[in-house]
């Protein structure tokens, strides 16, 4: 049986792009056209992300500031230590939400400029960020996925511990 007569076959297309020799094709208008409609998406979204993580930032270190202020008039070292880890816990989701904000900005920026002036340097910087987005969102993810397993071992052992004692 050949390739196409064979009814589930995905469909494909030629590619006939210009190359300049380095195994790259170059982008066709409506590439370009579906690059600068997503680029103030693109930038929207980092500045959404931009203001996220510094208000969960501000909230952690606000809410440190409070609890340690509460704790100090009510005299209880134990409520001192969850707090502040909890407050330092928010500081750092504001620092780890911070970068996908920036590589989507730097994303989006950079598209803008390469519609604007055609430059391949702003092309490769815009993936570039693209690249750096995709990359830590994938490291967080696996760095998730090691702690949800030990954060189940670690709720298990307290849960028994609490009923026995």
């Amino acid at each position: 049986m050949s390739d196409t007569t064979n009814p589930w076959r995905s469909p494909g297309t030629e590619v006939s792009a210009t190359q300049d020799g380095s195994g790259v094709g170059v982008l066709t208008g409506i590439m370009v056209r579906y690059l600068r409609e997503a680029s103030p998406w693109l930038r929207f979204i980092g500045i959404l992300g931009f203001i996220g993580s510094g208000l969960i930032a501000l909230g952690g270190l606000v809410f440190t500031f409070l609890a340690v202020l509460i704790s100090d008039l009510a005299g209880e070292f134990g409520g001192i230590l969850g707090a502040s880890f909890m407050g330092v816990l928010n500081i750092v989701l504001g620092l780890l939400s911070f970068f996908p904000a920036k590589f989507c900005y730097g994303f989006g920026s950079k598209i803008r400029h390469y519609t604007l002036s055609n430059s391949e340097k702003d092309l490769e910087e815009a993936f570039k960020n693209n690249r750096s987005l995709w990359k830590f969102l994938g490291i967080l993810a696996i760095v998730y996925l090691a702690i949800i397993p030990l954060a189940l071992i670690g709720v298990t052992v307290a849960a028994v511990f609490s009923a026995i004692g």
